[in-house]
């Protein structure tokens, strides 16, 4: 009995530490922000997943047995053993990245794990009996795991603040040391990040340009960005600015105090976290306020929240590609072929530009026309942009268009759906013939109290615009499905499994050359 005590213990610990980890990654996919963790705990159940409720219900039956042991620790080590089993067989979509921070995090974490397992190690007796006790506490560390990663959390807050200010005086006397540096600032609710890349692409034919990486669209991002790959001799930055709140654009902007802003759209995403359109309209638009007098602020006017937003406080060049009638700078004869797009770029004189791209759909239309207009202004040659715009490779997961070699063409747009995007890219699907037109999909999230209406909309352009529909998870499917089912026009036929690699098995039996699949959309690991 000595030594299944102390087994027992070792096999609850471990089921805490696995617990504890992915608890710590679902903090990080939170942005180590205790409101929103809290918030996908409510919306996502976790807290009271059968799991951790089976778990509970072990704890408290294996107290009321403690006089047989033999009782208390074999239910503790088998409903550990199985919950450990599940963890390690675990797979996710975006893992934890172990990052200083997080390492922080779990470092004090664990400690105060210790302390509670270690204060009921001695309380219950301690030697076997005590080894008891602590392993059934070790499960209950298991079963409330949230709490202490959202403690530690809480604890570090001081000292995370403290470490931040430093990395931001330390990026700050960078970017103070570099007067020449133009910093162009893009953000908006979707087309920011093709952008970022465009912009970058044709600039770099005529100046030494930095872009912030990936998705490093946060202040600390940003930070990072200017410390670690900012050089002396760049001429531009050109920053990503993302937000998740009010006031996270004017914070990035505070520190690297941009000249050009460029607003892609303004729309119906992160409403979770906004609640109107109207907050999100005011934090794009942060960015634009903090321009100086002799700046420039580019915005599309194809959304009505950015048409309808005044700019006097430096001059604005409005784009549009359909809401043309107030634009300056418009694009035209948009036609689609296999090989890309060729479009016309008319400008505020009545001249126009032709070009050609290899990317596909109305969004990267748009985000080029930006990316053109800044050049342009900034003295880059035409021929150089056109040169450049004729050379830019899509960017992944973004309606990025590729065929296989069995002859069927793949449309990943699998990063951040939103409406206006998923309609645009279902459009592209629309216009593919001859074989099958099939969209994969989970859906669009963080729309707020908008979520199943928007999603039904989705679901009746899905109707018209594929023939198949493979509906992946149950997040958003009563209101996909609903959307299909009462669509005007309806060709596509519905099928519903419950994960992407269901959905791998479904098409693997159903493609044929000359079809086509739309992956629009992959939830992450925050959402079923």
């Amino acid at each position: 009995m000595f030594w299944f005590s102390y087994i027992t213990l070792l096999i609850a610990l471990t089921a805490a530490v696995y617990e504890l980890r992915r608890c710590l990654m679902m903090l990080q996919q939170n942005s180590y922000r205790n409101e929103r963790y809290n918030r996908w705990l409510s919306t996502s159940q976790d807290s009271t997943s059968i799991r951790r409720l089976v778990s509970g219900a072990v704890v408290l039956a294996a107290f009321s047995t403690l006089s047989i042991p033999v009782v208390s620790l074999g239910l503790v080590c088998a409903v550990s053993l199985l919950d450990i089993l599940n963890l390690v067989r675990a797979r996710y979509k975006k893992p934890l990245v172990w990052t200083p921070r997080a390492r922080r995090i779990y470092a004090v974490t664990a400690l105060l794990a210790v302390i509670v397992v270690a204060a009921s190690f001695f309380m219950g007796g301690a030697g076997t009996k005590g080894a008891g006790v602590a392993a059934i506490v070790a499960l209950g560390v298991y079963c409330f795991s949230h709490l202490f990663i959202l403690i530690a959390n809480w604890l570090l807050k001081p000292v995370e603040a403290h470490i931040n200010k430093g990395y931001y005086d330390d990026a700050a006397s960078i970017l103070r040391s570099m007067p020449d540096l133009k910093i162009i600032g893009i953000t908006g609710s979707y087309g920011k990040t093709s952008t970022k890349h465009y912009l970058n692409r044709i600039l770099s034919e005529h100046f030494d340009v930095m872009m912030t990486p990936g998705s490093y669209n946060t202040t600390m991002g940003v930070i990072r960005t200017v410390r670690e790959y900012l050089k002396p001799y760049n001429e531009v930055f050109i920053v990503e600015m993302g937000a998740k709140q009010p006031g996270d654009i004017k914070e990035i902007c505070d520190l690297v105090h941009p000249t050009v802003g460029i607003v892609t759209a303004v729309g119906e995403q992160h409403l979770e976290s906004f609640k109107t359109i109207e907050n999100v309209q005011r934090t794009k638009f942060e960015l634009i306020d903090s321009l100086p007098g002799d700046g420039l602020a580019v915005v599309n006017d194809d959304f009505p929240y950015v048409a309808n937003r005044p700019v006097s406080n430096t001059e604005c060049v409005r784009y549009a590609v359909t809401s043309t009638d107030a634009a300056a700078y418009t694009a035209e004869n948009i036609t689609y072929s296999p090989q890309g797009t060729t479009f016309t770029v008319k400008m505020p004189d009545g001249t126009s530009m032709d070009f050609s791209t290899r990317l596909v759909g109305e969004c990267n239309v748009s985000n080029l026309l930006a990316a053109i207009i800044v050049s342009l202004r900034m003295g880059v040659p035409v021929e150089k942009i056109k040169y450049a715009v004729s050379q830019i490779e899509q960017v992944e997961h973004r309606l990025n268009m590729k065929r296989t070699p069995g002859g069927v063409t793949i449309i990943d747009d699998a990063f951040n759906s939103n409406p206006t995007g998923s309609r645009m890219a279902l459009d592209v699907l629309a216009m593919m013939k001859p074989g099958k037109r099939i969209v994969v999909t989970p859906g669009m999230i963080e729309l707020g109290e908008r979520q199943a209406e928007l999603n039904r909309a989705f679901g009746e352009k899905i109707a018209a615009s594929a023939d198949e529909a493979i509906i992946v998870g149950q997040y958003n499917r009563e209101a996909i499905v609903e959307g299909i089912e009462n669509a005007p026009v309806r060709v596509a036929r519905i099928h519903k499994v419950d994960t992407f690699n269901d959905a791998q098995a479904l098409l693997a039996g159903m493609l044929a050359p000359g079809d086509t699949v739309l992956y629009e959309n992959d939830l992450p690991d925050t959402f079923k």
